[in-house]
């Protein structure tokens, strides 16, 4: 068998910036464990499969380690590969997930805006002195949604961290989300996985589905909130919360692609 595969750096405008994803159109799905497989062969935070529908296209992702639930730069690379390789030609791809139904609009040259669920964050029982322990510094708020959301004073202390992976992985089934007032735009973030496989994720569009309901009612601010995460890659995203939804929109580039041989 052999099967196409796309790799995108989304949230970007040039290749070795932003997230890096793999894309693999599928007519039917493959068994779990071939999809696992690749995924983790690729070693990169996500391999997003998808299979189109009647009116829709279903999509699922992996990490080097595990399905989940929700990714968004993944799904802005699945994006372009439709608009720009397969031929898409709807103003709207209407994805079909885990998470329920998502919306992906073109809204320029290889700029896409994502439409997915808001996440707030919520009363974390975490203590802030284990927080303290696995990032070495002393966080100014700890809260929770899927993912642990932790909140320092200013971007320096975000840039400077150097976390213990191994007391993150006892923080969080799945992420850690740590984010910041940022100095050229509203709010900054990072974002590390290490129990799903991905020590630093570059750039993560869903932790924005919690991200953007906190710093819009911190900053009362729900219209174009400019965020950055300040990983090596960095990645740059627009974002608006429309209470139960947020948009998250960026740009994609194309990296390669090839064939995959099972």
């Amino acid at each position: 068998m052999e099967l196409i595969q796309y790799n995108v750096d989304a949230f970007t405008h040039e290749v070795f910036g932003g997230n890096p994803a793999a894309v693999c159109p599928l007519k039917e799905w493959l068994p779990d464990d071939i999809m696992q497989k690749i995924a983790t062969e690729n070693n990169l935070s996500e391999t997003a499969f998808f299979v189109p529908e009647k009116n829709a296209v279903h999509i699922r992702w992996f990490t080097p380690t595990a399905e989940i639930d929700l990714a968004g730069h993944p799904t802005l690379a699945a994006s372009h590969v439709l608009y720009e390789y397969l031929d898409y030609n709807q103003p709207e791809i209407l994805f079909h997930s885990k998470s329920g139904e998502l919306r992906v609009k073109k809204i320029g040259k290889h700029e896409y805006q994502l439409n997915f669920p808001a996440r707030p964050p919520k009363t974390c029982r975490v203590a802030k002195y284990k927080v303290e322990a696995a990032i070495g510094v002393n966080p100014k708020e700890v809260h929770q949604a899927r993912d642990l959301l932790v909140v320092l004073e200013n971007e320096r202390q975000l840039a400077q961290l150097q976390p213990d992976m191994e007391k993150l992985k006892q923080l969080h089934k799945h992420g850690v989300s740590i984010t910041a007032p940022g100095d050229q735009c509203d709010f900054v973030s990072r974002f590390f996985a290490p129990a799903m496989g991905i020590p630093e994720d570059p750039v993560t569009g869903s932790a924005h589905c919690t991200l953007v309901p906190y710093w819009a009612e911190k900053l009362n601010k729900k219209k174009k909130l400019k965020a950055i995460q300040i990983s090596q890659r960095k990645g740059y995203l627009s974002c608006d919360y429309l209470n139960d939804r947020v948009l998250i929109a960026g740009k994609a580039v194309t990296f390669m692609n090839g064939i995959i041989y099972i």
